[in-house]
């Protein structure tokens, strides 16, 4: 039995609901018809040229992404602008574009908690609760070792990027209690949960919040820090949610793009 737009959303509703969403994202269905028939189906962490160029010419009904591309409100759609040409390639092609991005942070098994689980943090419980259930970020434990074990094992079940991993604390420190968040997670720096654990790991970091969180928790419980890629970090959700939609889609063909979108593209080490 082919399956429409339709009845992929409301698997993915079951799967990833709104209602996680926070307010202030944007997720759902960004183009097409929900009467539309879909037997392809991408999942993608960003929609940009490469990911889009690859759905377009690879045949694919459905991008699934976790970034939204109208996070922010335009006024155009002109295709002199990258949302507008993007947008139009998808809607030339008949190709959907649903957006799953906090509402797959929060749910049970999200970014944070694959990520946790791939570096084996167990007995795990969100940083943020939401009201909704679930909640942004993961907090647990880790057998122990030292910080600079546990970075280079981060490194190592991670997608290689340009910026690597960085790391603020002490190689040698040993670490049992991890706290993270997939993706841009400096809201959750004055977490107390973050602020108890022996470890905190995130992306996008910026001098001043780190250089103040760390100057601060030298008089508490001196927290590590270890900064990583946004998208790698959040692409080793991708083959989680690709398999929890083919078990209730079987018919679907569900690929994950293995294209690198992380905006860095080398570094100059001094």
């Amino acid at each position: 039995m082919s399956l429409t737009l339709r009845d992929v959303v409301a698997h993915a509703e079951a799967l990833w609901p709104v209602s996680g969403a926070e307010e202030w994202d944007s997720v759902g269905v960004v183009t097409g018809s929900m009467s539309a028939s879909i037997s392809k189906v991408l999942f993608v962490v960003d929609v940009t040229d490469v990911t889009v160029n690859e759905a377009v010419s690879e045949g694919y009904d459905l991008v699934i992404a976790h970034h939204p591309l109208l996070l922010r409100g335009v006024d155009t759609v002109s295709e002199e602008t990258y949302k507008g040409n993007l947008i139009a390639q998808l809607i030339r092609s008949h190709c959907a574009l649903l957006t799953v991005h906090t509402n797959g942070d929060r749910v049970g098994s999200g970014t944070s908690a694959t990520l946790a689980a791939a570096l084996g943090i167990t007995n795990g419980r969100p940083i943020d609760v939401h009201s909704e259930g679930g909640g942004l970020g993961f907090v647990g434990v880790v057998a122990g070792q030292t910080l600079g074990a546990l970075a280079q094992k981060v490194a190592s079940i991670l997608p290689a990027t340009a910026g690597g991993v960085r790391v603020a604390g002490d190689f040698e420190q040993r670490i049992e209690s991890v706290a993270l968040c997939a993706g841009a997670g400096d809201s959750l720096l004055s977490s107390p949960l973050v602020r108890a654990s022996d470890v905190y790991i995130t992306s996008d970091l910026r001098h001043h919040p780190v250089s103040e969180f760390r100057e601060s928790s030298r008089l508490g419980n001196n927290t590590a820090v270890i900064d990583i890629s946004h998208w790698a970090a959040e692409w080793l959700w991708l083959d989680v949610a690709a398999n929890e939609l083919r078990e209730l889609c079987p018919g679907l063909s569900i690929a994950v793009s293995d294209l690198n979108t992380d905006p860095w593209n080398f570094v100059v080490v001094q």
